[in-house]
């Protein structure tokens, strides 16, 4: 049983994807949180273009097949990447959010090795993209990617909090020692913040969506009003709970 928090915090031991080291299987139909961070802590995304990249390839590279961004024609909207045919997914992706200098991901198993794979792709393609843009040598990730199995439906749906209130710390350094006053302002900051999939869950209606997969997670939400309601309601209570 998983310990619940409200300090969103990395927490607990990880499992490694290596075959070698893993001490859990990706069983098929099962929910994990996947996390990693820049070597020595050290910023991952420098600039726009970096995000971006990392987002388009979570869409590209959850895919059985090799597509190539060179071998495509970039003729058209950046967008239209989106629109690629992607014969299988490897991995079903729930939520993720992007940091400086770590990421969060929320995935739900297809198969045995269908997490590995993704992560393995993914990975290797944005290292080899951001080693060559920004002339960087050496490991860009801090060691193999990280893993905790979600194993109760209160944890999974903690989850979609946990990622999508990340971005605060940009705004509000302290904000999970001392909590949010103004809920309205930390939501509004949310809103501006496009390297997450909290503008895919309150109707934002861009074409990132299509990253996720939110028909085979519960559906803990109704509407957009009640994703809304959800982070309003956790926020109050953190905020009620450190200011006590």
């Amino acid at each position: 049983m998983l310990k619940l928090s409200h300090g969103l915090m990395f927490k607990e031991s990880p499992w490694y994807n290596s075959d070698m080291q893993r001490k859990v299987s990706f069983a098929p139909g099962e929910y994990f949180h996947i996390y990693n961070r820049g070597a020595h802590k050290a910023d991952i995304f420098l600039e726009d273009g970096d995000y971006r990249r990392f987002i388009l390839l979570l869409y590209i590279t959850n895919n059985t097949e090799t597509i190539h961004l060179s071998s495509i024609n970039r003729s058209g909207k950046k967008d239209d990447l989106f629109s690629i045919l992607r014969p299988e997914r490897l991995v079903d992706i729930g939520a993720y959010c992007l940091m400086p200098n770590h990421f969060h991901l929320l995935v739900r198993s297809r198969n045995d090795t269908g997490i590995s794979l993704f992560m393995k792709k993914l990975l290797t393609a944005y290292s080899m993209f951001f080693n060559k843009k920004h002339e960087h040598s050496g490991a860009l990730f801090q060691g193999p990617f990280q893993a905790q199995h979600v194993a109760t439906d209160q944890y999974l749906k903690h989850l979609f909090a946990y990622i999508h209130l990340n971005p605060l710390s940009v705004k509000y350094p302290d904000w999970k020692e001392k909590g949010i006053r103004n809920t309205k302002y930390a939501k509004d900051f949310l809103g501006s913040f496009h390297y997450s999939s909290y503008l895919d869950f309150i109707g934002s209606g861009r074409t990132q969506k299509v990253i996720l997969s939110a028909e085979v997670f519960p559906k803990y939400f109704g509407s957009e009003r009640d994703f809304d309601d959800f982070l309003t309601d956790w926020l109050t209570t953190v905020s009620t709970m450190k200011q006590e």
